[in-house]
């Protein structure tokens, strides 16, 4: 879970040296995009593999994948290789965080869940904003590159720990057969609908004829996804889970909440480089206070769901402390204490949520619908992640006039880029608002009997 969750930020502080090397500092978001939405796509190949053919075998090859994919970013020689790369990497990493997930909820009781949750939250949450602190170190000292040779290592290491895990059970009553067509379409959909939001204003007019058929043809694909997987009997998107008000409105708060997590952890970076022309190892550092936040609040939820069982209230909270803190962050004078301090709140706020979500989902699917589960929570997550960078990314590039390399890099005036990412903290603060509200619409309803503090 830990190469899965870093690489999914690792590149944050990087990415100016990146655009340096290999040019298109515009489209370097999709740096994350790429990597988001392999893992999007892929996550309920493994949620159902898994199910079919015992958890730890298969979270073996999901690690091979990525390595190999590791591999081929460290030799990539443009930006368009680059990724690529980064999708081969995310097809590997896709399965890393659903297969441990699963794992836990197969091994571990309900009432065990939300302790062990928090570890696995603790770890995510140190991997994703300490992803941008370990980038930004490398990169000051040595290449970028050197961030994904760094994997072959921990992937051996990792790959030598699970062989020491017992296989793992295959359950012969999961359903068989694989949903190419649901894959086919969402990518689809999809990828037209992130390019269509990261280029429409720069490599075509909203009015053109470019923009109409991106539109179209997410619309299209998305419309026929959603008729083809009511009628599969193994469909890629569980509609029937979706159904259960309690996994669906939890789908909807974990893809809007990893849509402001990953434009924060993303492009916070960037902003502090950009607009206060801070150093990358400075800029990593500066999110330590993030980090910080979200593992107090990670670890702190989860006791007290643990206690309650009460799941609903916690997401509300965190997401509305959140939503203030994007919103201050894009209407306060700037001053770096401002931005370290609001970043902590915004910490806290984000780091109440996945625990809660993923006990709730686990536990009300059931242990027969785990890996199916498990799998819709990956890729709301990832989704959603995917969604955030571009979103965020066309916000700001839509701001800052003639964007290239020369100019972003070498002299555009700061005031410009600090205003463009000040209404793009706007527009994630808007998003945390619209979780927290969802969230609020979440039954409340009780998953085990409240227990003593003991």
């Amino acid at each position: 879970m830990f190469m899965a969750a870093v690489d999914q930020t690792l590149l944050a502080t990087a990415t100016p040296a990146i655009a340096a090397t290999l040019g298109g500092l515009r489209d370097t978001s999709w740096i994350a995009v790429g990597y988001l939405l392999a893992a999007a796509t892929i996550v309920p190949v493994y949620g159902r593999l898994g199910d079919l053919r015992g958890r730890r075998n298969v979270l073996l090859s999901a690690l091979g994948v990525f390595a190999f994919g590791s591999a081929a970013c460290a030799a990539a020689q443009s930006l368009p290789q680059l990724v690529a790369a980064r999708v081969l990497q995310g097809l590997g990493g896709g399965g890393l965080m659903v297969l441990s997930q699963a794992l836990i909820g197969e091994l571990v009781p309900p009432r065990e869940r939300p302790r062990f949750q928090g570890y696995f939250a603790t770890v995510f949450t140190a991997a994703s904003i300490g992803g941008p602190v370990l980038g930004g170190i490398v990169v000051s000292h040595t290449s970028w590159r050197w961030l994904f040779v760094a994997n072959l290592p921990l992937a051996a290491f990792a790959a030598w720990r699970l062989l020491q895990l017992p296989r793992g059970l295959a359950h012969a009553g999961a359903p068989p057969g694989a949903d190419l067509p649901g894959h086919v379409l969402f990518a689809i959909g999809a990828v037209s609908a992130l390019f269509w939001f990261t280029s429409v204003g720069h490599r075509f007019s909203l009015a053109s004829a470019a923009s109409a058929a991106l539109v179209m043809t997410a619309v299209v694909a998305l419309g026929a996804l959603y008729w083809h997987e009511q009628r599969h009997a193994s469909p890629f998107l569980p509609v029937d889970l979706l159904r259960e008000r309690t996994i669906g409105l939890s789908s909807v708060v974990v893809l809007l909440f990893a849509a402001c997590l990953f434009a924060v952890i993303f492009f916070l970076p960037i902003y502090l480089q950009l607009g206060h022309r801070v150093s990358a190892q400075y800029a990593g550092l500066l999110l330590l206070p993030v980090t910080g936040g979200m593992v107090t609040a990670a670890v702190t939820s989860s006791q007290i769901l643990r206690r309650t069982g009460r799941p609903r209230w916690i997401p509300v909270i965190g997401l509305s402390a959140a939503a203030s803190a994007l919103f201050l962050l894009g209407v306060l004078p700037d001053h770096m204490a401002l931005v370290i301090a609001l970043g902590f709140l915004c910490g806290l706020g984000f780091g109440c949520v996945m625990p809660t979500i993923q006990v709730t989902i686990q536990t009300v699917a059931g242990r027969e619908r785990l890996g199916v589960a498990v799998a819709l929570n990956g890729l709301a997550r990832s989704t959603g992640g995917a969604a955030g960078a571009a979103l965020f990314g066309a916000v700001v590039f839509a701001l800052i006039p003639g964007v290239d390399r020369a100019n972003v890099l070498h002299g555009a005036e700061v005031e410009v880029i600090v205003r463009a990412f000040h209404r793009a903290f706007i527009v994630a603060a808007a998003v945390a608002a619209l979780a927290a509200y969802v969230a609020s619409r979440m039954p409340d309803t009780a998953l085990w009997e409240r227990q003593g503090i003991s």
